[in-house]
């Protein structure tokens, strides 16, 4: 290098078959689901250039900086797993789109009719994944109540023209909370904390008879649900009927696509729905067990939590949600869907 020159930037790579090779490698790896640290990928480079009889190569993190960036690479936080697409979904989305246009039109559904109702597991801890802090920091803690696993369910239901049916809460207890609840929220118990075919006749009963026209049954409602096995069995599917409303079942792994609640709503929710627990994290009043240990917020809280999490939603959100499903407005004629 050139005593008048500081530094190479930007050039083309001086063993393009050695990094070729390890690019290669990061791709199985990353296809197979595994973790892959800088530190890896140098050793692994170092292993190649051996094979390759490349004596000059040092791998080191200056290197590998500049690979990473000439290979479209980066290091990445861990997500959840998305669900995946079915080989076949083009065709069931347009199936299921077609079915939802054709009972809209044979029985003259009006969006305030179209309801889509999904189930929301929740904790009473809702910490964020990461945090601003410091540089040089070894561990970055959040500080929570430690009940990250003490689970329940809030149940939502939405309609095509953006009004909203109350929200059902399932705890996982024998006894129903002792706690006042709002009156716009209903509460219910089981040992599960889950729905099940009871929360499901519960929800009917307390929910769904909510919605406009919801007691007197006298117009033709759609009710689009995903494949969970509450929502299948045949006895529900005959109580839906007895409601003058149809069944709409939204076709395995394609909820990402064809659930309005999934697309716009739920993220919106659960956005609230944290903010409202770090500032009770921060600012709340806290009460403590005989060791010391934090106790989570109570359920009258929670509930309200969940109450103005759900007021907070707008009525464009849920309208971008059936939109983008292709339920209601012009999105309803069949378009292709982006693949990501």
């Amino acid at each position: 290098m050139k005593k008048t020159k500081k530094a190479n930037r930007r050039l083309k790579a001086r063993w393009p078959e050695l990094e070729e090779r390890v690019h290669r490698w990061v791709l199985e790896q990353r296809a197979a689901g595994r973790g892959l640290s800088t530190v890896q990928l140098r050793l692994h480079a170092l292993v190649v250039a051996k094979e390759m009889n490349i004596n000059d190569f040092a791998g080191g993190p200056s290197w590998c900086y500049r690979f990473m960036q000439r290979n479209r690479l980066s290091i990445r936080a861990r997500t959840t797993l998305c669900q995946k697409l079915p080989a076949d979904f083009q065709a069931k989305v347009d199936s299921f789109r077609e079915f939802v246009k054709k009972q809209v039109t044979e029985h003259n559904v009006s969006p305030d009719h179209i309801i889509n109702m999904d189930e929301v597991p929740l904790t009473f801890d809702i910490p964020m994944g990461r945090s601003v802090a410091e540089k040089g920091q070894k561990s970055v803690n959040i500080v929570t109540t430690g009940h990250e696993k003490s689970h329940f369910t809030v149940v939502l239901a939405c309609c095509g023209d953006g009004s909203k049916l109350p929200p059902m809460v399932i705890f996982k207890r024998k006894t129903m909370p002792k706690d006042e609840s709002p009156p716009t929220v209903v509460v219910a118990v089981n040992e599960k904390g889950w729905m099940n075919q009871e929360m499901m006749n519960i929800w009917l009963t307390k929910c769904y008879t909510k919605r406009p026209d919801g007691f007197f049954k006298t117009r033709k409602a759609l009710l689009v649900m995903d494949s969970m096995r509450a929502h299948i069995t045949p006895q529900f599917k005959d109580k839906i009927k007895a409601c003058n409303s149809i069944p709409v079942i939204i076709p395995g792994g394609l909820t990402k696509v064809l659930q309005p609640l999934d697309i716009s709503v739920n993220r919106s929710f659960k956005a609230v729905l944290r903010r409202l627990w770090e500032e009770w994290m921060v600012d709340g009043e806290h009460s403590f067990t005989a060791t010391g240990r934090m106790r989570h917020a109570t359920f009258q809280q929670v509930l309200g939590w969940i109450d103005t999490a759900w007021t907070s939603v707008t009525t464009e959100t849920i309208l971008s949600g059936f939109r983008k499903a292709g339920i209601t407005g012009t999105d309803a004629e069949v378009k292709n869907v982006d693949c990501v």
